[in-house]
């Protein structure tokens, strides 16, 4: 088939990846210069006039992430050498939090939630039955439930110190609003699952290297063609085929944000049979109706700044805001520079790097300038419970995907690059 991806990010060179290796001709177009989506370098100066290659979020992946580790190496990138891989570790700079032992799934929380530090030992023996009883319910649960609900037996250091972060960090979703199903599958997943599934996957190098570009490498090197700082305008059906600005495909998939999949959407519909055009509105009505999460990552720099470890939890408060930072010294990057995330962030971009600041003089007594701090305000769909997300199938040769997408996972790497995957395995269906 002739195939179409509208989208450079990390599920539109999945399913472009994916569609090459399965015999498909693919066209990949791109309205950026930058390819990898929501997940992609930016430049940045530090203070002493040095360039740098920043990202426009701090991403950690995990080791459940199995098809996007499987797609790295595809395209020839080394998870070992790209990312560093150690447990699952959610630390304060005092040394107290969970930290996991180097031991088989689920041993290996088991044991680092009995051997917490900071919390009393009814706090941990509570989390270990909870944890048991989702797992003996096979990690399902009502879909009207938040995860604050889920977790209300929980002692308030357990809920502010692990499920807390945990759920911010995967959901970008505070827990009172966030799904407490989705928030299962992810525990599922990455506790109880493959061996090493909880293990942090911290990137050595820009997001845009990490996966993106090594893609476009590849695609291009197995007959593929990616244009980048194209923008599509018109999407067009012509009988079973379609046509994107005049030029005729045999399947469209839609990879770009929901909200320019909806544009492009809607103003095609009016040309199309009627058929499609209702289904083209109803799938943009549903994207329309999700809500949006904002990132901010506050990037700064001290001339010694140092962490004990790559990543550590921080004490969030309302003037506090920052749930992690990560020493991008200790990842590739020049040493000094930190990132501090703030994640489901709402304040304005000077408000929240002013408290950021003096968040790291006080919990990390550290005196740093800051470098960029970088604001996606659609970095996430809101997780919430019960949630419609658009489908995958929008009309006969024309589907979605993206980690908005309907889908058991949050917006995560492996959610696009799995929905990516999804879409192509639709293609022989649909192209007939």
């Amino acid at each position: 088939m002739k195939l179409a991806v509208i989208g450079a990010g990390w599920a539109g060179l999945a399913a472009a990846v994916q569609a090459t290796r399965a015999g498909h001709q693919v066209t990949v177009f791109e309205a950026a210069r930058t390819l990898g989506g929501r997940a992609r370098a930016v430049p940045g100066t530090l203070p002493d006039g040095r360039d740098v290659l920043l990202d426009n979020g701090q991403h950690i992946l995990i080791g459940a992430y199995t098809d996007t580790l499987r797609l790295m190496r595809d395209v020839g990138v080394d998870p070992q050498a790209a990312l560093r891989r150690g447990p699952l570790t959610l630390q304060f700079p005092d040394g107290s939090g969970l930290r996991l032992p180097r031991l088989p799934a689920p041993l290996d929380a088991l044991v680092g939630i009995t051997l917490a530090r900071g919390w009393p030992l009814g706090a941990r023996l509570g989390l270990l039955r909870e944890a048991l009883r989702w797992q003996m319910a096979g990690f399902q649960c009502a879909p009207a439930l938040s995860v604050a609900q889920l977790c209300q037996r929980l002692a308030p250091p357990v809920l502010q110190e692990l499920i807390e972060p945990l759920c911010v960090s995967a959901l970008n979703t505070p827990a009172p609003q966030a799904s407490a199903q989705v928030f299962l599958r992810v525990l599922q997943d990455a506790l109880f699952g493959i061996p090493g599934g909880s293990h942090l996957l911290l990137p050595r190098q820009d997001l845009t290297a990490l996966f993106p570009t090594a893609a476009a490498t590849w695609l291009q090197q197995h007959g593929g063609t990616v244009h980048a700082g194209t923008r599509v305008t018109q999407l067009r059906a012509e009988g079973p085929r379609w046509q994107l600005d005049g030029q005729p495909f045999d399947a469209v998939l839609l990879a770009a944000s929901a909200s320019e999949s909806t544009r492009l959407l809607v103003e095609s519909a009016p040309t199309a049979p009627n058929l499609i055009a209702s289904s083209m509105h109803t799938w943009a009505a549903t994207a329309s109706a999700l809500r949006y999460e904002a990132i901010t990552t506050v990037y700064a720099w001290g001339h010694d700044a140092a962490l004990a470890a790559p990543m550590l939890a921080l004490r969030c408060t309302p003037d506090a805001p920052a749930q992690f930072v990560f020493d991008r010294g200790q990842l590739g990057g020049p040493a000094g520079l930190l990132a501090f995330v703030v994640s489901a962030s709402n304040a304005e971009r000077e408000a929240l790097q002013s408290q950021v600041l003096q968040q790291a003089s006080t919990q990390l007594g550290l005196n740093l300038q800051a470098v960029q701090t970088v604001v996606e305000k659609r970095a996430t769909f809101a997780c919430t419970p019960g949630l419609q997300r658009p489908p995958q199938a929008i009309a006969p040769g024309l589907l979605a995907c993206g980690d908005y997408v309907a889908g058991p996972y949050p917006a995560t790497l492996e959610g696009a690059v799995r929905s990516g995957l999804q879409a192509v395995a639709h293609l022989p269906q649909t192209g007939t």
